[in-house]
Order: C-alpha cells, then structure tokens, then sequence
C-alpha cells in the first residue's frame, strides 16, 4: 500500500465525518488512515453480519481484522447501530475519548431492508438522532451503488435509493465529507456545492 502523501487533515474533535466511494476504492482504508492519525483511541464499529458459511465474505473480513492495529477495541453492532450509539458515552475534551469508525453504512441498511414506509423512516430517523447526539469524533464508511447500471431486482433498486438518500442527509450532518475514487481522496465540502433539496 503506497502511503498518504503529506499531513493527514485533523479530524473535528466532535462531530460526523463521512467516508464514501464505490468498491474496492481505498474508503475504508482512508476511513482508518484518518483514525489512526489522529492520536485518539478508537473504536472500530462492525455493522456486516458474521456469514459464517459465506467464504468470500469471511475472507473480506479477516483482511479489515489483519489491517486494524492491535490496540483498536472493537463493538459489533450489527444492524442494531442506532441502539449500540446511544450507550456510548461521550468526552469529546478527553484524550482518553476514542474516535468512532462505523464500517459500513450499506451492511447495517441491509439489515433494514423489510422495513416498509413508516417502520423504515422511524429506523432512519433513530441512526441519524444517535449519530447527532455523540459527542464524539465520527468516522462513516459509506458504499455508493448507484454509479452503475439500474439494480436488476426490486431489492437491489430499494437499497440503492435508501443509501443515497440517506447519504445525503448524513453530509448534509456532517463536518467533513470524503469521496474516495481509484485510491484517491477528494474533500467534498471543500470541492463541492450543495445541491438544492428536491423535498
């Protein structure tokens, strides 16, 4: 892995930090980069299922596990994130208080996806709460699906459309916005505008 060039930026000492991009593009990567350099402890956050008869997928995780450093705790949190949030305390002045790294966005969604209208939107409703109230330094991994074609199944267009929508309310939350293309970083907030909301 070639390394970061220069300084990485200082994470807010409070607040939500988003990380997004498409796959296999370094944003979990520089997800932990950021934490790592930041001088705090951190608290590395699982949303993805265990899928123990899922080879592939066992061997994606084992390679997150191998890349963490030692002294990282980590809390499985599954699809219950919102819940696991609320019982962390928060001393964002501490040294001792850890970054927070929620990897990843889209595995705790899919454990969302029978939610319908109302059911849903109270789900969304709690993460987006529980992500506000920390008072804490933030790190969100985030997948982006709608850059390909349109999802052949029902399911897949109703994930896509969650994640970005969703997406969009959190950077909207956010103090720093991260999108990672082809092993590269760009700051969203500094390089980009919002866009008008379409309600």
């Amino acid at each position: 892995m070639v390394a970061a060039e220069g300084p990485a930026p200082a994470l807010p000492t409070t607040g939500l930090v988003v990380v997004t991009g498409p796959s296999r593009s370094g944003k979990s990567r520089w997800a932990e980069h950021l934490a790592e350099t930041s001088g705090r402890p951190v608290l590395y956050v699982a949303t993805g299922p265990d899928r123990p008869g899922d080879s592939s997928w066992r061997l994606r995780l084992q390679r997150h596990r191998r890349r963490r450093p030692a002294g990282w705790q980590t809390l499985e949190a599954g699809g219950e994130l919102a819940a696991e949030l609320r019982q962390l305390p928060g001393h964002p002045h501490s040294a001792e208080s850890p970054v927070l790294l929620i990897d990843a966005l889209g595995t705790w969604l899919a454990h969302h996806l029978e939610l319908e209208g109302e059911a849903w939107d109270q789900r969304e409703t709690e993460l987006l709460e529980a992500l506000q109230a920390l008072a804490l330094p933030v790190l969100l991994v985030c997948e982006e699906t709608g850059w390909g074609v349109v999802p052949a199944t029902a399911i897949g267009g109703l994930f896509r459309d969650r994640l970005g929508r969703l997406e969009r309310r959190l950077v909207a939350r956010s103090r720093q916005a991260w999108l990672v293309v082809q092993g590269r970083a760009l700051d969203l907030l500094a390089l980009g505008l919002p866009v008008p909301d379409d309600g």
